[in-house]
């Protein structure tokens, strides 16, 4: 893969009509570390996220062991890149093939489930030819817990209701060798609050079931910085987690457990695009909510954005920030849908021909890319500088605390 200094450089070596991605692998390795020697418990990589399998071996290579996989594809693609993982089969409603492959195949023992047909059909499908129930289970019950805090609900579609909890954490002990309590607050929480709240709700299912827990899985929603969501540092979350961690009524060797998948891979990339048409402060650009662009299009999301003039040579390229206006994007597919409000903050001079690096892509950008109207090629590089916004470099302006982490203190 091609190596290059920043996106300026791949602009001014490449001069690209297609669009780019650019892969930072040493800032996903820092993510990893980070997580793998700060967290309080295992860190597992959601890998939804983003799939790559360049991504997964640098995480496993900087101490991330464990991987969140959600489907059977996942399963295969990260035991084929990483033969050692653990992978945990984390969606909470799975093909009984998928499960019998999973567990026969792949080395898969943990699974998650919200409900008692969940259960029932994990059991019977990790159940060998000769009728020998598995003995080796370890099953997490997900728990249905507010994303109120969080920028991206995750409250709706699974989860057990906290009043169907108890027996069902009951049932499923019956049949699981190890047995864990997950959910998840959201994709993007604001405050470590979240958090508290969820493991209060945990606190309640366990106590209502009065079974043994061997582990408390509190899932993803870590954040990543973008404009307009600057976080509190993640050490806060993690330090908040662990003091509700070690309260619950849970075995004295119960393991804590966590999800990562933004935090792990927002940094890995950003994405070059060409400017291809001016109309006022809307901007005609090469990729957008049919690829790696999707949230940005459908959940508004705002991206931070960097003006490459196409002199990129030219010093006078270099504008104040107070002089930057809001613009938004069309995608180059001909549909009306494909639009990108924004603002995306750039200089008032910016022209056709001209391109921008879009930043903190690495979750969900371009594993969303599709090839709808015959647009979603890109080439792959590698560049060396810093992402255009991190929560691990310990440069951040203001790493205060959120006011109602402060007050639980």
């Amino acid at each position: 893969m091609l190596q290059h200094l920043d996106a300026p450089a791949v602009a001014r070596e490449i001069a690209p009509d297609e669009p780019v991605i650019l892969n930072r692998p040493h800032a996903a390795a820092r993510a990893a570390r980070f997580f793998s020697t700060k967290f309080p418990g295992k860190s597992l990589y959601a890998v939804k996220a983003n799939p790559s399998p360049d991504l997964i071996q640098i995480l496993w290579d900087n101490g991330i062991t464990h991987y969140d996989v959600a489907s059977i594809t996942e399963v295969r693609m990260v035991r084929a890149t990483l033969p050692e993982a653990t992978l945990c089969f984390m969606h909470p409603v799975k093909t009984a093939s998928a499960i019998r492959e999973a567990y026969f195949k792949h080395g898969v023992r943990t699974f998650s489930l919200d409900t008692q047909e969940e259960v029932d059909k994990i059991v019977a499908a990790t159940t060998d030819e000769n009728g020998v129930r598995a003995k080796d289970l370890r099953l997490c019950v997900r728990l249905r817990v507010s994303s109120e805090y969080s920028e991206l609900s995750l409250a709706s579609k699974f989860g057990v209701d906290l009043v169907d909890a108890g027996q069902l954490l009951q049932s499923t002990r019956q049949v699981a060798d190890w047995l864990g309590v997950c959910f998840h607050v959201g994709s993007q929480a604001m405050t470590p609050f979240a958090y508290v709240q969820a493991l209060e709700r945990a606190r309640a299912a366990i106590a209502d079931a009065g079974v043994v827990i061997d582990m408390i899985d509190v899932g993803g929603g870590f954040p990543s910085s973008y404009p307009g969501m600057e976080p509190p540092p993640l050490e806060d979350y993690f330090a908040i987690i662990h003091r509700h961690f070690e309260a619950m009524p849970i075995a004295y060797n119960a393991e804590l457990w966590c999800e990562p998948g933004r935090a792990l891979s927002a940094e890995y990339n950003s994405l070059i695009v060409k400017v291809e048409k001016r109309r006022g402060e809307e901007l005609y650009i090469n990729d957008g909510a049919y690829g790696a662009l999707y949230d940005a299009a459908h959940v508004a999301w705002r991206f931070p954005v960097r003006h490459i003039p196409r002199d990129v040579d030219n010093d006078n390229a270099a504008m104040d920030a107070a002089e930057l206006e809001a613009f938004s994007f069309y995608g180059p597919t001909c549909d009306d849908a494909d639009f990108m409000e924004g603002p995306f903050m750039l200089p008032p001079g910016i022209k056709a021909g001209d391109w921008i690096e879009v930043g903190m892509l690495g979750a969900y950008g371009a594993a969303m890319k599709t090839a709808f109207n015959g647009f979603g090629g890109a080439e792959v590089v590698i560049v060396e500088d810093e992402p255009m916004a991190s929560l691990y470099t310990g440069e951040r302006a203001d790493p205060r605390v959120s006011d109602n982490v402060v007050s639980l203190r």
